[in-house]
């Protein structure tokens, strides 16, 4: 491919990734930048992720061979409608990066297939507990599921022009229709979330009653629960674009409940042990260990000891490891004075700090 010129619409975590990866094997692109903040714009600028930024969306939008929309699903849709008006070139190829597809697809063919634009949906799955410019990182699709929606604006080049943009993010491509990725991730995603956030307001009332309920949260409500932190605009969004897949999925969760709860009230040992018996073999079965979806990290968790500087040994034994986060899980357990949780994003670097951890400290290490 000669030089190009790529032109990113939103420069928070995710448009500013993706800048990092087409740089990786494209150095001599020209991206450009939109984004309505100052602040990730000039954090854009300064690292080098985009040669020029702009808050004026459709001031670059002729110059691109490459428009990539990662915005909010509604301004993408909007976005979608304005790029229908401008003199584009002939050429140019339009993709978004929107969680969910139907919606977008949609639009596209409203608007950019009557005017001759090549589009094609995108949904990077990947994300991470951090947002905006500051947060990004060349590495975070790699190994994710980079899933790619065709619709009838898209044109045969589509999809290999673009998986040659995109080879410096080093993620899984595949192609599936927007209806039924709608239908996956309403699944596997959105009505987690839901669930997720359901669970901490249950939480949250019941501890006005049962203060301890803070104290006491640990392990699998941690992990279930983490996602419940995630930027609410963002999923009011998601739900509005993916309504009828998400409600399906709660009526369906919904009789779950019921069913179990019957099995409860009935003191049916064998039901309840088959309903967790079959969860367990079923997440077995699944690549949820595999870096393939969003927030695909891998925590390890280390019995620490109260003493000064313990935390620092083991870091400087992880020094050139990449770390994702770190947390100090202390109120839960009576027999120790804490445990460090440290999450990784590749299972490479778990499985290297767990062997440097354990050969080179007495301290007990789990990994997930």
């Amino acid at each position: 491919m000669s030089q190009k010129t790529v032109y990113i619409v939103g420069l928070g975590l995710i448009g500013s990734s993706l800048a990092l990866g087409i740089r990786r094997d494209h150095p001599d692109y020209r991206i450009l930048g939109y984004n309505r903040s100052r602040k990730s714009r000039d954090i854009a600028l300064e690292k080098g992720f985009v040669d020029e930024a702009t808050d004026r969306f459709a001031l670059f939008a002729s110059q691109a061979d490459v428009i990539i929309l990662a915005v909010p699903i509604e301004q993408t849709i909007d976005f979608i409608k304005e790029l229908a008006q401008i003199p584009l070139k002939s050429t140019v190829l339009v993709t978004d990066a929107g969680s969910t597809k139907l919606a977008i697809c949609q639009a596209a063919d409203a608007y950019l297939k009557p005017a001759g634009i090549n589009f094609i949906g995108g949904h990077p799955m990947a994300g991470s507990h951090k947002s905006g410019a500051i947060a990004a990182d060349v590495n975070l699709f790699e190994n994710a599921y980079y899933i790619f929606t065709k619709t009838a604006a898209t044109k045969m080049d589509a999809l290999p022009r673009l998986t040659d943009l995109l080879s410096g993010l080093h993620a899984r491509f595949i192609e599936i229709d927007p209806q039924e990725h709608d239908r996956v991730t309403s699944q596997v995603s959105h009505f987690p979330h839901v669930l997720a956030s359901s669970l901490m307001n249950q939480a949250g009332d019941y501890a006005f009653e049962h203060p301890f309920t803070n104290n006491f949260a640990a392990g699998g409500f941690r992990d279930m629960t983490r996602i419940a932190e995630s930027e609410p605009g963002m999923w009011t969004s998601i739900l509005m674009t993916n309504p009828d897949a998400v409600l399906e999925r709660i009526s369906e969760f919904q009789s779950r409940l019921n069913e179990i709860a019957d099995a409860i009230r009935l003191r049916n040992s064998e039901h309840i042990w088959n309903f967790f018996d079959k969860g367990r073999q079923t997440r077995k079965e699944m690549e949820i260990h595999k870096r393939a979806g969003v927030d695909s990290f891998y925590d390890i968790y280390i019995n620490v000891p109260d003493q000064e500087d313990v935390i620092l040994e083991i870091l400087e034994l992880l020094r050139g490891i990449s770390v994702v986060n770190i947390r100090i899980n202390e109120e839960n357990r009576e027999d120790i004075a804490g445990i460090l949780q440290i999450t990784f994003k590749t299972r490479e670097d778990l499985d290297r700090a767990f062997q440097v951890i354990r050969d080179h400290t007495p301290y007990q290490v789990t990994i997930t």
